[in-house]
């Protein structure tokens, strides 16, 4: 297994964001924003899709503990059908970005589409979640909280 990066520019306050649901045909859209202390390391973070429901929820428990700051945000099917799922994922990843009780210096999005978010700058980075911890982070979020959700229904 790959090692995951801490960052792409050190010393610098970084978010990393993720989503789950893009490519169901059901439920909603969500995602995560996450900012990782650098003090506090998490061992075993990975892309949520390599990681089984035990290990993504032992995970989850941890980020939540030791971030800085994370954020999860919703896009509803309704909206889904309104804005299409690509629109709605990023509608998703500000709304998790908005949740962050502290402001990032950049962040670090997975996927090669976004819009700026306020006047942050950011990274689209293909296959991110298996790049950097803090998009990992942010994959498992969004991933738990996606199957909370569902399995709510």
């Amino acid at each position: 297994m790959q090692e995951l990066y801490l960052y792409l520019q050190k010393n610098r306050l970084e978010a990393g964001c993720d989503e789950a649901g893009r490519g169901c045909l059901a439920g909603p859209v969500v995602a995560a924003a996450v900012i990782l202390d650098p003090n506090k390391v998490i061992l075993g973070l990975n892309d949520s899709k390599k990681l089984n429901e035990k290990q993504r929820l032992v995970l989850k428990d941890e980020i939540i503990k030791k971030a800085l700051s994370f954020g999860i945000g919703v896009v509803e099917v309704s909206e889904i059908d309104k804005i299409n799922i690509l629109n709605a994922s990023i509608l998703a990843m500000h709304k998790a970005i908005s949740q962050l009780k502290i402001s990032p210096d950049f962040l670090l999005i997975d996927g090669n589409r976004f819009h700026p978010y306020l006047s942050i700058p950011h990274e689209t980075i293909v296959k991110g979640d298996a790049k950097f911890q803090s998009i990992a982070a942010a994959s498992i979020l969004a991933k738990t909280h996606r199957d909370y959700l569902m399995n709510c229904l």
